[in-house]
């Protein structure tokens, strides 16, 4: 019994997603929907310029505002003053996140209508849809009977908070499933549900609602051939179960915790040649970013040389890349 106790290797329950046979690539287009967990893993695939769109509405955490979002998306109207309301000083949109507010209806209008047509163009030439459900609990604002996707600060008591249905979820996806279809045939899809714990909700709520969310995909994937399921939540929950793993909040996944899932999520999703590349991006972006301890100096000055003739090196292998920023900066600082 001793030999065996010493001969254990893992203390902790891996998980090992099963590798798709799905890949994205730089060729692939990706657009990403959610919550805030969709944007740290959207924002890595920014990072290392892969051809993606990052929740074009802001983030949303409830399936409702997806669905309700993908739908103006296929619907092809603009959004018009009419569609605006105002408080607080502000003009914004139920639809969006805080971040398209503003004191100045035109503007708030012009960067809504700017990324809705982004957002139009991008999937409909998109090979994938990246879609992370935050919570089943949603706000209806009694005025409008409607559910938002933010409440904009406005007074609880305008609203109506309930949570979805395994049933309501599924059969509302259903529909809009049904209608990006048409729109974009050869359109895959990646459900994931966000890891980040909506503690207000309270230990049981929050797992009900985390449930409910995962029931409803697994429907869903029961009826369609084109959508598959990334168990970022299962990873953090359960392969790293340990609060050495969260931010200081202790509901929001770390750094650490955000790049293992990122690199589970590469496991999944990457063949060998678009990790290549990944790696020869990230020693550029990691070079501009880092913070020069004698800058200046002729040994400064050789490695801002070497960045630049590394980048044309790798350009060159692959014109589809563009590091016009980071050309400019390392030219920028010699």
């Amino acid at each position: 019994m001793a030999d065996s106790y010493l001969t254990m290797k893992e203390f902790r329950t891996k998980i090992e997603p099963e590798r798709s046979s799905n890949k994205i690539s730089y060729h692939t287009p990706v657009l990403f929907m959610g919550s805030c967990f969709t944007e740290n893993i959207g924002n890595k695939m920014v990072d290392f310029k892969f051809p993606v769109l990052v929740n074009p509405f802001g983030v949303l955490y409830n399936p409702v505002s997806v669905r309700q979002s993908l739908e103006i998306i296929l619907d092809k109207r603009d959004f018009e003053e009419s569609d605006l309301d105002f408080f607080n000083n502000l003009w914004f949109s139920f639809y969006h996140d805080t971040e398209f507010s503003n004191p100045d209806k035109q503007e708030c209008l012009k960067k809504i209508n700017g990324r809705l047509n982004q957002a139009r163009a991008h999937l409909k030439t998109a090979k994938y849809l990246i879609v992370t459900f935050g919570t089943a609990w949603v706000y209806k604002y009694l005025k409008i009977k409607r559910i938002v996707s933010n409440c904009h600060k406005i007074p609880a008591k305008e609203f109506e908070r309930f949570k979805l249905g395994v049933e309501d979820i599924f059969v509302q996806w259903a529909k809009v499933l049904n209608r990006m279809e048409d729109y974009n045939p050869g359109l895959k899809i990646i459900f994931t549900v966000s890891p980040v714990r909506h503690w207000k909700d309270g230990a049981i709520q929050n797992q009900l609602s985390k449930s409910t969310l995962i029931l409803a995909i697994h429907q869903l994937i029961k009826i369609f051939d084109h959508i598959e399921y990334f168990p970022a939540y299962e990873i953090m929950m359960d392969d790293l179960r340990d609060y050495r793993f969260y931010a200081d909040d202790m509901l929001h996944p770390s750094k650490v915790a955000i790049d293992y899932i990122w690199q589970q999520f590469g496991q999944t999703y990457f063949d060998q040649t678009t990790n290549e590349v990944i790696q020869d991006v990230e020693k550029i972006v990691r070079a501009k970013n880092h913070c020069p301890m004698n800058p200046g100096t002729k040994g400064h000055q050789r490695f801002l040389e070497s960045q630049i003739d590394l980048i044309h090196k790798i350009i060159k292998k692959n014109d589809f890349l563009n590091f016009d920023d980071e050309l400019n900066y390392f030219k920028s600082q010699l």
